[in-house]
């Protein structure tokens, strides 16, 4: 299953023009993602707020992850209220960020106001994306210093998060599940046969692991007759029917 590099702004220094600041907001999205990305089965890592720049390449660089996901809100500069939009940026020349930055752009358009002022770019000169080893793609959300713009961010974080997690769905090819559960512990039903725990919800996925009856699980989302669970260290989709709550 996916894994990401979860990545919103270090910088309460960049004031939103009707109070708070970037940082803040975008950790609010942070944390409306998190549960989603949980019934998902995408696993993640989140950068902290007390961490630099440096040290969030550095961590992502460490790790293996499909997609670093750098969240952001963008200025004009002093004095302008004016420019408005949302720009999803990925490094030129990285064909998968150019993929995911397509698939987050298109899909934003369905919730920012002005859809027409909603595109992707590619760039060389953000560290997010040029110093990352995984394909990075960082999205300016809109511009906090017009005022309709922020607003819009302050009054939509959760409408933003299920977006975005919903074009992570589609870059990874899996199911969009919107509906979050509460984790909970449950174990293979299976009547001594084994459970085949598998990349998709399809009997035509690969199977990752075959469960033996009895090995506890971690129900973490529901995709019609199928559960995404954690079992044995690996997250994968197993048939609902074979499944029983401790």
């Amino acid at each position: 299953m996916p894994y990401i590099y979860l990545s919103p702004s270090l910088q309460p220094f960049n004031p939103y023009i009707n109070g708070g600041n970037e940082q803040q907001y975008m950790n609010l999205i942070a944390d409306a993602m998190e549960p989603l990305l949980t019934a998902n089965g995408i696993q993640y890592k989140r950068s902290r707020k007390d961490m630099t720049l440096r040290q969030v390449i550095e961590e992502s660089n460490m790790g293996n992850y499909d997609l670093h996901l750098a969240l952001h809100s963008n200025a004009a500069g002093p004095g302008s209220t004016g420019t408005m939009g949302t720009e999803v940026y990925y490094y030129d020349g990285s064909y998968n960020g150019q993929v995911a930055a397509a698939i987050i752009a298109d899909n934003y358009k369905n919730i920012y106001p002005y859809p027409d002022l909603v595109r992707s770019i590619p760039t060389r000169r953000l560290a997010e994306l040029n110093r990352t080893k995984a394909p990075a793609v960082l999205v300016e959300t809109a511009y906090h210093d017009n005022p309709e713009d922020a607003r819009w961010i302050k009054e939509n974080i959760n409408v933003i998060a299920v977006n975005l997690v919903q074009s992570l769905t589609y870059y990874f090819d899996i199911p969009f599940i919107e509906n979050v559960i509460t984790p909970y512990h449950a174990v293979v039903s299976t009547k001594g046969g084994r459970l085949r725990l598998r990349c998709k919800p399809s009997t035509s996925s690969g199977i990752m692991a075959l469960l033996k009856n009895g090995t506890p699980l971690l129900v973490l989302g529901k995709w019609e007759d199928w559960f995404v669970v954690s079992a044995n260290g690996m997250i994968g989709y197993v048939a609902a029917e074979y499944v029983k709550n401790e």
